[in-house]
């Protein structure tokens, strides 16, 4: 984690994109897929910096072609999506070993981060005010731990959660961040009722601490592709966050995690 010097520079910068991220989020529909497809080309850019430095500009054409077409897929239906998911990363693999560069590499930065966008947009599912709801509980447990991760981290310090892959991160920031994303996911559930579906606010308790941990897995995980590909950032869009991909690496996990506990509700409503 950054020390307390970058606080400054990152609350300035949260400032600036986070309205923006909100908006796009409330209003939906294309508002929402237009913020998507802007990210995934971001997106795609930097991964294309980290895994294949020599000759980035075709690996992130490649990896950016294929997301656009999944996440354009996933605004029409879920399974298509999928599958287009699938049949993507092939091709950006295909493609990245017949210019001489790691085929897996490409394939991986198409399902690293397009299972993710497609999670995203099928909660948002649209105007529906469901979808809303649980758009919201993945962005305020994803933004609530990693802040409170960072700040309790960077004032109580201690014991290194993994040095190997990632130096600044301690325990005390992970359990600080736990506690903050499961506090933030009973708050939704108490200021939406009956937003998320879900019968009692405990639950949103429940839902924030497995947003939070997937937060916090996010984070490590992106440490050690990092540590891999020898970069200490996957880039210098966000001035005191590195890249956008630093910035949203424990989002996308918690999208994936509490995408999957929604559709498990469904599921359990749908057997009822």
């Amino acid at each position: 984690m950054p020390s307390l010097r970058n606080l400054g520079l990152r609350a300035v910068s949260a400032l600036v994109l986070a309205p923006l991220a909100v908006l796009a989020i409330w209003a939906g529909d294309l508002w929402f897929l237009a913020i998507m497809l802007a990210a995934c080309a971001v997106l795609a850019r930097e991964w294309a910096q980290m895994c294949a430095p020599a000759r980035p500009i075709p690996i992130a054409c490649a990896v950016g072609a294929a997301l656009l077409a999944v996440t354009a897929t996933a605004n029409v239906a879920l399974s298509p999506a999928l599958v287009t998911l699938v049949f993507a990363a092939a091709l950006a693999g295909v493609f990245a070993r017949r210019i001489g560069q790691e085929g897996l590499d490409a394939a991986y930065g198409v399902l690293y981060l397009g299972w993710p966008a497609i999670l995203l947009i099928w909660l948002r599912d649209g105007n529906s005010g469901m979808g809303l709801s649980w758009t919201i509980l993945v962005f305020v447990v994803a933004w609530s731990a990693d802040v409170m991760a960072f700040l309790v981290g960077s004032l109580l310090k201690g014991p290194k959660l993994w040095p190997r892959y990632s130096p600044n991160k301690t325990w005390s920031g992970f359990v600080g961040g736990l506690v903050a994303g499961a506090v933030a996911g009973w708050l939704v559930a108490m200021l939406i009722p009956g937003g998320l579906g879900v019968p009692h606010p405990v639950w949103g308790l429940l839902l924030g601490l497995a947003g939070a941990l997937a937060t916090m897995a996010g984070d490590l995980w992106e440490s050690a592709l990092k540590r891999r590909y020898g970069v200490k950032d996957a880039g210098g869009l966000i001035p005191g966050h590195g890249g956008l991909l630093d910035r949203v690496d424990g989002l996308m996990f918690a999208a994936v995690v509490l995408a999957a506990a929604r559709l498990g509700l469904i599921m359990m409503d749908g057997a009822a």
